[in-house]
């Protein structure tokens, strides 16, 4: 890829933001035919796109809120992706408990219409339960005062592991991604942009690309580019930290999800089985300003631990944490009196001199915003026009009919070969740490398919181990790090720098003692 962007001096598009709206448009327009340079300050989905819910879903606090064009998209969008990464996104049911007698009818009824929206792309009818039918399927439930439920079906999905396949796709379809590659600043010929200053923060060298058409999707980093465009421009985001904690998975004892429809600051809480773990979330507090490794508070974390104990009948405590994880939302400023009655939608601007910023959305709608963000360049004039094919392109690694309860499931059409390694190298096969489901074999195929360059790379978003138990992805890091420095062929020096900056960082998902 460095080899190549020393090569091409003039691109059709340069995207700066290698999270899920910089990687489905790379998907997009590398797809329609475009040459496409993608650049990635760090990690590829190292900010908001790898601290997600982890859910494919069309939104049922939306549909409560009315909002009814965008659970409409959504559950469009589920229903592709689930045609297209069949290996990572998997149909989840969930069941909402009631607790008072109004509940059953006004959710059950409210349910239904979520099924028919989502039309022949649904995951499954909704179901009104009895008491006993709720706490057969969840177990743990707090049976006190309980009514009955009822079950839905929504999707589910490893976050980083797609973000790592659409770099995948878009590379098998020409394009050129990049990461730990820095946008200094944007390049402009008669006050048009003309292209971007870049450094590769590994090497130290510097580039600079053309292109008439650059896209801004840095997601809560986006107004400092807008910025850079025209100084002094009103910033367009107000961000919102959403916190999620990992506890192990007896807590909930089902493979059914949780859904809690309304708590104390107005948000859904989740309960979500996820890589044999539960993942409880999410938080919705404002914050002022954007950063790369946002940190959870104490008051978030008794928040979600004081709600979902109001469920369940054994309620996890600060010492049963094994990892506390935190992401920034990019909510469009608008109206709403705190940030979650922000738009969730989608917003794209094209500057006066060229810029695409598109910004907001979610996971789920990362497609669609692509498609949208292509359309308005071709509609602006910066890039010619042609069709998108994206709504049933496969994802790299898609395979029909995964078997989700096998292990490395999400690796889909690459597992084979992935094991084939192990076989060639059975001295791989060993254990990362024994309480992660991980093999040393995973790091070695990471740092040479997957453009792993750090321990955080590895251990955050390459596997997910610093959010399936933070304390032991600490004791895995000099052994991945050791991996890591023989594939590269960095010296000891190296190693150690690694497992120091990766330990200062992964202190922050360790429960406050």
């Amino acid at each position: 890829m460095l080899r190549r962007l020393s090569a091409e001096k003039k691109w059709d598009c340069i995207i700066v933001g290698g999270g899920a709206t910089g990687l489905g448009i790379a998907v997009d327009a590398a797809s329609r035919g475009y040459s496409t340079l993608l650049l990635e300050a760090a990690d590829f989905a190292k900010g908001t796109s790898s601290r997600s819910t982890k859910l494919v879903h069309g939104g049922v606090r939306y549909l409560q809120q009315g909002n009814v064009r965008l659970v409409m998209e959504a559950l469009r969008e589920r229903g592709l992706l689930r045609q297209n990464a069949p290996h990572l996104v998997k149909d989840q049911s969930f069941v909402l408990p009631n607790y008072k007698w109004w509940e059953g009818p006004f959710y059950g009824i409210g349910l239904k219409i979520y099924d028919w929206m989502a039309g022949r792309l649904g995951l499954g009818p909704s179901t009104l339960l009895s008491r006993e039918e709720t706490l057969e399927l969840v177990p743990t439930l707090d049976p006190e005062g309980l009514r009955g439920g009822v079950v839905y079906h929504d999707g589910q999905f490893d976050d980083a592991r797609l973000a790592i396949n659409l770099a995948q796709t878009a590379v098998e379809h020409g394009a050129c991604l990049i990461n730990y590659c820095r946008v200094e600043s944007l390049l402009k010929r008669h006050q048009k942009i003309a292209g971007v200053r870049i450094t590769d923060t590994l090497s130290g060298e510097t580039f600079e690309p053309e292109s008439s058409c650059v896209f801004n999707a840095t997601g809560v980093f986006s107004d400092r580019l807008r910025q850079n465009d025209q100084p002094g421009k009103p910033t367009l985001l107000a961000l919102s930290q959403g916190t999620h904690l990992v506890v192990d998975k007896s807590f909930l004892q089902s493979d059914t999800a949780m859904l809690i429809p309304e708590t104390s600051d107005g948000r859904v809480l989740f309960a979500v089985p996820w890589h044999q773990k539960l993942l409880i979330g999410t938080t919705d507090i404002p914050v002022a300003e954007a950063s790369a490794e946002p940190i959870p508070t104490a008051e978030e974390i008794g928040f979600l631990i004081k709600n979902i104990g109001r469920y369940l009948s054994r309620d996890p405590g600060i010492n049963d944490i094994l990892s506390v994880f935190s992401g920034l939302r990019p909510l469009v400023r608008g109206n709403g009196g705190n940030t979650a009655g922000l738009s969730r939608d989608h917003f794209i601007e094209c500057s006066d001199s060229g810029l695409i910023t598109i910004t907001g959305g979610k996971w789920t709608t990362y497609r669609k915003m692509a498609e949208d963000a292509v359309n308005a360049a071709i509609r602006a004039e910066l890039l010619t026009d042609s069709p998108c094919i994206t709504s049933t392109l496969p994802v790299h690694g898609a395979l029909q009919n995964t078997d989700f309860t096998a292990a490395r499931y999400y690796y889909g059409s690459d597992r084979e070969a992935l094991e084939q390694l192990e076989l060639v190298n059975p001295e791989l096969s060993g254990m990362l740490h024994p309480r992660l489901p991980y093999r040393h074999t995973e790091i070695h195929w990471a740092a040479r398919k997957e453009m792993c360059m750090t321990v955080e790379d590895a251990l955050s978003r390459r596997t997910r181990a610093l959010l399936l138990d933070a304390r032991a992805a600490i004791e895995a890091a000099p052994a991945v790090a050791a991996i890591l420095a023989n594939e590269h062929g960095y010296p000891k020096s190296w190693e150690i720098t690694q497992v120091e900056s990766f330990t200062q960082t992964a202190r922050h998902y360790l429960p406050p003692q």
